[in-house]
């Protein structure tokens, strides 16, 4: 537990990638240059390449593969299907993709079995055209577009779920520019962002109008050790207070909640850092928290077992049942007995412990 409920921020390390390649269509959106230059100005070595065919090596043993990847940033040109906004519940009414890839190194990776090919960071250089979507999607959606609890918030977006937007802001700008032109949007939206990074100074001061939410994804620390390349928990807490104190709406996602050895214990000790750190928050914070428990597919297993071969997160399949979702696919969950008791756990809890914050879902 923390035992001052405001220690002092250290800096947290930014991303530094290797190998930063920006692709001959991308080099010809403002978005695109404005990257290359972001990342010049950070010391990083850009490649500008005369085509859109990204120079990769094949067949070299997977763990260089893997590791090779993570380290490469990737600005490329969104596809028009990017530009189709796909529904993203329970969270939000859509996504809207800035990036596909992580630079953190998270034994779970949602990712992992998702995204076709090497985990390169691909971030899109086109930003003014996935922008220029979104008015048509205004007052569409069934998460909080027609939903009587959660109808305050508006149409919902979520940014980039298929990365994490504040681990690769510092290269990128592309959160920093969706914040701004939200806050610009006269409309009843909100633009949502998960993240375990903390590194929220060029956000603070953005003309947000209260449009963008920020949640921050914990585990305790007995957990967060399969979170590799992130910021501390404690850290988090302190970001997510700072944004709170800029005016920012703000949220907690615990995820990917873990039933393993002693999993009361620590979480007990994960809600009460967070009532500490987030006590007396600003009226306009309007908390809110995501429960979402641990679950993977055979082919996020396979994927996550090759690239973290030392982990001892539990894949098993005990305490585990399968779960067909409406497309057909298969996903490994809690059996009802262990999900019984972890949600009685953290309603029970929260109710006690965080009782200005508002539940959204449990999944």
């Amino acid at each position: 537990m923390l035992h001052d409920p405001r220690p002092a921020l250290r800096s947290t390390p930014i991303w530094r990638p290797k190998r930063v390649l920006v692709t001959a269509s991308a080099q010809a959106y403002p978005h695109g240059r404005s990257i290359a230059e972001r990342a010049e100005a950070l010391g990083l070595v850009v490649e500008r390449l005369r085509s859109d065919r990204l120079p990769l090596v094949r067949g070299e043993d997977p763990r260089k593969a893997y590791a090779r990847a993570k380290s490469t940033l990737a600005v490329v040109v969104a596809p028009p299907s990017k530009l189709r906004l796909q529904p993203i519940a329970p969270s939000a009414d859509w996504r809207v993709d800035l990036a596909e890839g992580c630079p953190a190194h998270c034994s779970y990776c949602y990712l992992a079995g998702s995204l076709k090919g090497p985990p390169i960071t691909r971030v899109y250089a086109n930003l003014d055209e996935i922008t220029g979507a979104l008015p048509s999607y205004l007052g569409q959606g069934v998460v909080t577009s027609r939903s009587a609890e959660r109808a305050d918030e508006g149409t919902t977006f979520e940014a980039s779920c298929y990365t994490d937007p504040l681990g690769i802001e510092p290269v990128t700008g592309s959160l920093s520019a969706l914040i701004s032109w939200f806050g610009r949007w006269d409309a009843p939206v909100q633009l949502r962002f998960t993240t375990k990074f903390a590194s929220v100074d060029p956000l603070l001061d953005l003309d947000h109008r209260g449009r963008t939410r920020m949640r921050a994804s914990l585990n305790p620390d007995a957990f967060a050790r399969f979170e590799g390349g992130t910021s501390r928990v404690a850290e988090r807490l302190q970001a997510l207070r700072r944004m709170a104190e800029a005016g920012y709406p703000i949220g907690l996602t615990i995820a990917p909640i873990i039933a393993a050895d002693g999993w009361e214990d620590a979480y007990g000790g994960l809600i009460a850092d967070i009532a500490a750190v987030l006590g007396e928050l600003p009226t306009s914070a309007d908390p809110t928290v995501e429960l979402i428990t641990h679950r993977y597919t055979p082919g996020s297993k396979a994927v996550l077992e090759s690239w973290y071969p030392g982990s001892d997160l539990d894949m098993t399949g005990a305490q585990r049942r399968e779960k067909r979702t409406r497309f057909g696919a298969v996903k490994q969950v809690y059996d009802a007995s262990t999900m019984a008791a972890l949600r009685r756990f953290f309603e029970t809890e929260i109710a006690a412990r965080l009782p200005a914050m508002r539940v959204l879902y449990w999944t």
